[in-house]
């Protein structure tokens, strides 16, 4: 009965993937982007919920995962591709994309999606997401992000972490651990997104422009981190 169930999540988490391969590449790119230009505006409206300012204000760079795959009562299998901006001086820069694979999502259980949200806090949590790969918890430190408007209370996450990370299922948004999940450039996203290969490092350090399409996304996370640094 055991191997049954696990064979049958197997298949349908192939079958999700599969599917999605269907679909034009380059629309899923610039579907995700608006999809998390959406998270960050239902996050960030919620009044008594959300990201605190003091973080959302000094994070060097946000990344969006909007409906991150999971199936952890049986197997823990979990993928959700997404897309991350960083602080340059000409403002935020061109997006990168990522999929995240493995790790704990925490508070949910059973199949569902979740949006997720990380907060990239320093120098040396930016340097792992210019990096092609690496792995929270390993590479980088993470830890739960505090949740509300303001953070003034807890300042664990100014020590210490070099990314925060939360998760939003069925309208609840908490912070959560994400150790063990590993982050890796998405490169066909990326080609179909620039039409041609850019590398992390080029997109997060301003090297690249940002293309049209990107918009939705950079400017409703400009928006709510110039609000919060208010």
């Amino acid at each position: 009965m055991k191997k049954l169930l696990l064979l049958t999540l197997v298949v349908s988490l192939c079958s999700f993937a599969m599917g999605a391969d269907d679909q034009p590449k380059e629309t899923k790119a610039s579907d995700r982007v608006q999809s998390a230009a959406d998270v960050l505006n239902e996050i960030e409206s919620a009044p008594d919920s959300g990201i605190p300012n003091e973080i959302l204000g000094s994070a060097e760079c946000v990344a969006v995962v909007p409906s991150m795959l999971k199936g952890g009562f049986i197997v823990g299998a979990k993928y959700g591709r997404g897309l991350a901006s960083c602080r340059t001086p000409k403002g935020w820069s061109a997006p990168a994309f990522f999929t995240v694979t493995g790790g704990s999502v925490g508070f949910q259980i059973g199949g569902q999606a979740v949006d997720l949200v990380m907060l990239i806090m320093n120098k040396d949590g930016m340097k792992h997401l210019l990096s092609s790969q690496f792995a929270l918890g390993a590479d980088a430190s993470v830890a739960a992000g505090p949740v509300g408007r303001h953070a003034e209370g807890n300042t664990d996450w100014k020590m210490r972490a070099e990314v925060l990370t939360y998760s939003r299922a069925r309208g609840v948004f908490a912070g959560v651990s994400l150790n063990g999940a590993v982050v890796k450039q998405d490169k066909d996203s990326t080609r179909d997104f620039y039409g041609h290969m850019v590398t992390s490092n080029a997109a997060l350090t301003g090297e690249v422009e940002a293309p049209a399409a990107a918009n939705a996304f950079l400017t409703t996370l400009a928006k709510w981190a110039q609000d919060a640094a208010k």
